[in-house]
């Protein structure tokens, strides 16, 4: 009986840990489980020929119970590295250095670890650390070989310090969390108009004088407040900055620096204003955004970055160096005689050839020293640079125009890859910089754009999420905003991820949260939440609600109370054939376990409606497609990339089919006015009607005048109309005029619910 019992139970643990998922994250490409288990010893044998520096960040970090020793590789240890080539069968589409390969065998007596170099051997340590984590209770861990490398050589997460300033301390816990998920670049925003981050010798009034801002808007961008109180001086001495930089060398992570030019400068013209095209004086910027004064293209001014430029690329050893490039406004360079002259003088076009001349020039004196630059994908305008990568952040088009161009991108696109959006319902989360960018969404992101082949792919670098830090006040905020985000970004970064089987990867989430809970890490809890969605369906609208959790759990109530009692227990999506507002929420053995999210619906008879868009919204604030427009749903303007469409440089022209002749007499829509985003209220708008949907008669016209006399929130009476369908015109604003962030640009038209009633 005994021996039966024995032998169910050897069965038994082959059963399940055959049946049981690995906590692994970013997932592995390939795992073999055999036979057997691993048991793990609390005296914990190394081999001694272990690379050190590795090996002693893993007994750090590993369960403090275990004892560790050193031994010969003929003894019975535990843990021993072959640096041979390891074979595996994933092949990656992107062509890297097998640098960051690696291989783990786990038998019954012990773990070997294969790789071609140190950087893939710690690799190795961090799947190795979250699978001790893992089976640590259980005391055993099943026997498997994993095969693993990545398929993107640029894995990379961004810091703005300059917004705010966070201490060397937590700049290396930062580090610290890139290194956890198998990230391996960390971008350091070091200056921007809001303050100069770093010691430059040669130039000490870069932070005596652009380290600090008398005071920083606080709130909404459209509120215009600020907290009065000074900030700063803050910024990294020289030998901070190298501290740094060795600590993440040491965990394989690659610091690139980014100087920003020829745009966002104020801090440094505030300290040396005679690098600007007019006399100032300047001062570092107290409000976010972006500014007309930027830096001159003269020939001080190039001395002056060669000489930055020289101390930084002392410091960083890094092959690129982020030279920004982005936002900049041509307001002061039209009307600078010094610029005009140099145009003429050089032959080019206009003020965009002048950012590529300038562009050009400093990457010729950056490759003179041996190194490269990269910038944002503003780089691009006027022609790039002839080495230049680009990172491609305004959407994909900037990734896809460098690579068909034979050019290196890292992609980082606003609407999959800003950690500054909220994750979340705005009313249950901290004041976020807007945008909507939940985990779902992040992990269903595919780095190669379908545009490119195969061929062209192979200039995609890889991906990055960037965390600016406007409305980010301390460092706890930093948690709460890239976790859980990091872990979806860096599967995706791996080449692993596999958006089909989201709620598979959310389980390993909240796995993880468990560890990151051990680390008092403030991380967000908005899976927990739930999440609605609205949908088209037999020519109306349903909400959808969903939670990472059980969904028998979810409760809603019709009226605008709380679901904490008289509520509903949810089992299909909630049909809104009129004005309501939807409060859900998750509820645990009859506990509330979420905060309480509302929806309100506002039906109209376009509600729910066909709709077709002449020109399509930007990808990244294009959330729900045209069905936005008629869901029924008021837009947010905390959430621009869900309940808004946005479209730079575009009217919107929207035509509704009500499905028969219809009888209305008042028309209405939202414009958004927020010109520190470069978003402004419409130019014009016409409404039409038509029988035949070919056809159509205006029947109502709006001028400029008028639509700012009603701050964008139009409502129009149109006489009374029958009609199939409407059609709808709002003219976009066009070219942002000069005395605005972003001048000369394309402006942004945002539009949410178009109504009839």
């Amino acid at each position: 009986m005994q021996r039966f019992l024995l032998l169910f139970l050897i069965l038994l643990s082959g059963i399940f840990f055959s049946q049981t998922k690995l906590n692994l994250i970013p997932y592995p490409q390939k795992i073999d489980f055999q036979e057997g288990e691993f048991t793990i010893p609390k005296n914990f044998i190394l081999d001694k020929n272990l690379p050190k520096q590795e090996t002693e960040y893993f007994k750090k970090h590993i369960d403090k119970k275990l004892r560790f020793k050193y031994g010969k590789k003929d003894d019975a240890v535990q843990l021993i590295y072959s640096p041979f080539p390891p074979i595996l069968s994933h092949s990656p589409s992107i062509r890297i250095p097998p640098k960051e390969r690696y291989t783990i065998h786990i038998s019954s007596k012990r773990i070997t670890i294969n790789s071609y170099t140190e950087q893939g051997y710690f690799l190795a340590l961090q799947t190795l650390i979250q699978l001790f984590e893992q089976y640590k209770d259980l005391g055993k861990i099943p026997a498997m070989k994993i095969q693993d490398e990545p398929k993107f050589a640029w894995r990379g997460v961004h810091l703005d310090v300059s917004r705010h300033f966070f201490t060397v301390e937590e700049v290396k816990q930062y580090i610290d969390y890139l290194v956890m998920y198998k990230m391996n670049t960390f971008h350091w925003h070091l200056t921007d108009d809001q303050g100069w981050r770093i010691e430059i010798k040669k130039y000490p009034k870069l932070t005596q004088v652009g380290s600090k801002r008398k005071e920083s808007m606080i709130g909404a961008y459209v509120d215009n407040t600020f907290d009065g109180k000074p900030y700063g001086p803050y910024f990294y001495t020289q030998e901070q900055i190298k501290e740094v930089v060795k600590y993440a060398t040491d965990r394989h992570i690659t610091v690139v620096p980014e100087i920003e030019m020829p745009g966002h400068a104020l801090a440094a013209l505030s300290a040396y204003p005679e690098l600007a095209c007019t006399k100032g004086p300047f001062e570092p910027a107290t409000k976010w955004g972006v500014f007309d004064d930027v830096f001159c293209p003269k020939d001080e001014t190039f001395t002056f970055l060669e000489n930055v430029l020289d101390e930084v690329m002392t410091l960083f050893p890094s092959q690129y160096i982020h030279i920004g490039g982005d936002e900049c406004p041509k307001t002061r360079w039209k009307k600078c005689a010094h610029c005009q002259e140099l145009i003429r003088k050089n032959n080019l076009k206009d003020e965009h050839g002048l950012q590529s001349y300038f562009i050009q020039r400093i990457e010729k004196y950056v490759n003179s020293k041996g190194r490269k630059i990269i910038g944002w994908d503003e780089i691009l305008e006027g022609g790039l640079a002839p080495n230049a990568a680009v990172m491609s952040w305004t959407g994909v088009n900037g990734g896809i125009e460098a690579a068909k161009t034979n050019h290196f991108a890292v992609m980082t696109p606003g609407s999959y890859c800003y950690f500054d959006h909220y994750q979340g319902d705005p009313a249950t989360e901290p004041n976020a910089f807007g945008g909507f960018t939940p985990l779902d969404k992040v992990y269903s992101y595919d780095p190669i754009p379908t545009e490119l082949n195969a061929e062209q792919a192979k200039y995609i670098l890889g991906v990055q999420a960037n965390l600016w830090t406007e409305y980010i006040l301390d460092f706890k905020q930093v948690e709460y905003m890239i976790f859980p985000r990091l872990m979806a970004l860096s599967e995706v970064a791996w080449g692993t991820s596999d958006p089909k089987n989201y709620k598979e990867f959310e389980n390993r989430v909240v796995e993880h949260f468990k560890v990151l809970d051990k680390m008092n890490v403030n991380y967000a809890k908005s899976i927990y939440n739930i999440s609605g969605k609205a949908t088209a369906a037999n020519k109306g609208v349903f909400y959808e609600l969903s939670t990472s959790q059980n969904p028998s759990g979810i409760r809603y109530t019709l009226d605008g109370t709380d679901p904490t009692e008289n509520s509903q227990r949810y089992e299909n999506p909630i049909p809104v054939s009129k004005s309501l507002t939807v409060k859900s929420a998750y509820f645990e053995n009859e506990k509330l376990k979420s905060a309480i999210s509302s929806q309100s619906f506002f039906v109209s008879k376009t509600t729910g409606k066909s709709i077709v868009l002449e020109e399509q919204p930007s990808e990244n604030y294009s959330f729900g497609g045209a069905f936005t427009l008629v869901d029924g749903i008021i837009g947010n303007q905390k959430q621009l990339g869900k309940t808004w469409l946005g479209f730079q440089g575009k009217d919107v022209v929207a035509i509704i089919d009500f499905g028969q002749k219809t009888p209305f007499s008042e028309v209405y829509f939202n414009t958004l006015d927020n010109k520190g985003s470069w978003i402004h209220l419409a130019k014009s708008a016409q409404i039409f009607i038509s029988d035949d949907g070919t056809d159509f008669k205006m029947i109502k016209e709006i001028g400029k005048d008028e639509i700012f006399s009603l701050k964008g929130k139009i409502k129009l009476n149109v006489g009374n109309q029958n009609s199939k369908y409407l059609k709808i015109k709002i003219e976009n604003a066009g070219i942002i005029p000069a005395g605005n962030p972003g001048a000369d640009s394309k402006a942004w038209l945002f539009v949410d619910e178009i109504g009839a009633n």
